[in-house]
């Protein structure tokens, strides 16, 4: 009983430190769990027969190939290109990778899994699902308990999908690029990319609703969007204003589920160029109200802390305070790093840099105005004393070199839980030449936690 009034003390002193977003915290790894990163799923028995193999449109020219494992996954181009030991098409449907997490509360976690291989055009074979998971902190392991399709039998998609001709109607990375989810009731929500778009299932995978974005009265498209069209002749107008693969990336909701905030992974471009702020690129979290089926008019600028930065996921700490993931497009320890102008297969040509996770405030925050952050945690500076790494830890430290890092929420009081989005087949930042696993890893963050 001493030691938990020990810690609860501690915790208390920890909550009225002020830090500001230069603080740095802490971040010890008290866990470390792998899902490998060939793991399938079949496609459901009802599914068209085109969708038991995936990956078909994934190759050179989006043409089609429907020859299993024989087109070896790459990452990187030219000098720089490197194989990462998988090869599609597959048999059956990729579980990974996976771009937003939200803990359940006994162990197990709701993850989505990303539109397939990256595009609307390489996709149309990539079934949209999300899963139940339990890591096992103490083996390792990572088990799939289940695992949910979308699909759209009443028609609620209002543009033409890939199985419009069937009666289930089931999702595909063609259709919508999922990357956030937010259980609320009993129906899950999840931003997405493509348009970008809000969904709404229920817990069978159905869809119950679909709204388009709208910003200041006026909508948000991406050049993906189902309204824009390419122009009859050369130097037509495209109505668009958010660059390609840059809609919804980090989705939260406020703890008593009235409200989701639905934050844009890239800046609004105005006028040919990225919003910014005293210079710097900012992001737009958009306010959506759950039992009006609305979005409110009110948001918020999250500033980047360089241009070219982007959101990896976003989710509420408490009623005022956030996780966010911020990052760069590097993959790959800086220590393996290619000589300057020398790309390579043997070494990483753009090694990851800047990899974190901050703690942010909207408290006080006017519509409009810009989230502040409080401090972070750095994921390429993981402390290990425990040697819990599974692997990539070394001298009692671990980093997590990944490109896209799409997973973060709160556990508990202490702790926060991070995970890869592995871009199966393409991303291989772990190791020079093997396709990356979906980790995740369980971090001890009180100072983090209770920063204000």
């Amino acid at each position: 009983m001493r030691s938990k009034l020990l810690i609860a003390a501690c915790l208390a002193a920890f909550a009225v430190v002020p830090a500001s977003a230069d603080t740095k915290f802490p971040a010890i790894l008290a866990g470390h769990a792998l899902m490998p990163a060939n793991t399938m799923v079949d496609a459901p028995a009802d599914a068209p027969a085109f969708l038991r193999i995936s990956g078909k449109f994934a190759g050179p020219g989006n043409l089609r190939n429907a020859g299993v494992a024989t087109v070896p996954g790459a990452t990187g181009q030219g000098a720089a290109a490197r194989p990462t030991g998988l090869a599609f098409p597959f048999q059956g449907q990729p579980v990974q990778g996976f771009s937003g997490i939200k803990r359940i509360g006994d162990g197990t976690y709701w993850v989505v899994t990303d539109n397939g291989f990256g595009s609307k055009a390489n996709s149309p074979d990539a079934m949209l699902m999300f899963h139940r998971l339990r890591p096992n902190w103490q083996t390792g392991a990572v088990e799939r308990l289940e695992t949910i399709f979308l699909h759209d039998p009443d028609r609620l998609v209002p543009f033409p999908i890939v199985t419009e001709a069937t009666e289930k109607r089931y999702l595909t990375g063609a259709d919508f690029d999922l990357e956030s989810i937010q259980p609320i009731g009993e129906s899950f929500f999840f931003g997405e990319e493509f348009g970008p778009y809000l969904i709404r299932t229920d817990r069978q995978g159905k869809v119950t609703g679909f709204w388009q974005t709208e910003l200041d009265g006026r909508p948000v498209r991406s050049p993906d969007h189902f309204a824009v069209r390419t122009p009859g002749a050369p130097g037509g107008a495209v109505e668009f204003n958010l660059s390609r693969s840059k809609g919804y990336e980090g989705m939260a909701a406020s703890p008593d589920g009235r409200f989701l905030y639905a934050m844009l992974e890239g800046p609004l471009v105005v006028d040919g160029r990225p919003e910014t702020e005293d210079g710097r690129e900012f992001v737009r979290v958009i306010e959506f109200d759950v039992a009006q089926g609305r979005w409110t008019g009110r948001n918020w600028k999250y500033r980047f802390e360089a241009n070219g930065l982007a959101i990896g996921d976003f989710n509420m700490i408490d009623a005022t305070r956030a996780l966010v993931i911020e990052r760069d497009n590097g993959e790959g320890a800086p220590a393996q790093a290619c000589p300057q102008g020398q790309p390579a297969a043997t070494c990483f040509a753009t090694p990851a840099r800047f990899k974190r996770v901050y703690v942010v405030s909207l408290d006080g925050i006017a519509s409009g105005g810009t989230i502040r952050k409080i401090g972070h945690i750095d994921l390429m500076d993981i402390a290990d004393p425990r040697n819990l790494a599974r692997q990539g830890g070394a001298n009692g430290r671990l980093d997590f070199p990944f490109f896209t890092i799409e997973n973060v929420d709160v556990v508990d009081g202490e702790h926060i839980v991070v995970g890869n989005d592995n871009n199966l087949p393409f991303s291989a930042g772990r190791r020079l030449d093997r396709a990356d696993d979906n980790e995740f890893v369980l971090l001890r963050v009180p100072e983090l936690l209770n920063a204000r």
